[in-house]
């Protein structure tokens, strides 16, 4: 499968199982450190709103695409 051809979930996935391997390398440490960032930063209300951010950049880096459009 073509890298336009995956879903958001399955690219990261594979960054996971294979992560020198993957074409996604760069937007999983990318989005990886933003979110250590602000998981340290004592702004966080909620656990599960770390997950999310760290998808939804992820994904931003992924697309180049806002992920407030959705």
């Amino acid at each position: 499968m073509e890298k336009n051809d995956q879903s958001i979930g399955q690219r990261l996935v594979q960054a996971l199982k294979d992560p020198k391997h993957s074409a996604s390398q760069e937007s999983f440490a990318k989005a990886l450190e933003l979110t250590k960032a602000y998981a340290g930063s004592g702004a966080v209300t909620h656990y599960g709103a770390v997950a999310r951010l760290f998808y939804d950049l992820f994904e931003m880096f992924e697309t180049g695409r806002d992920p407030r459009e959705k």
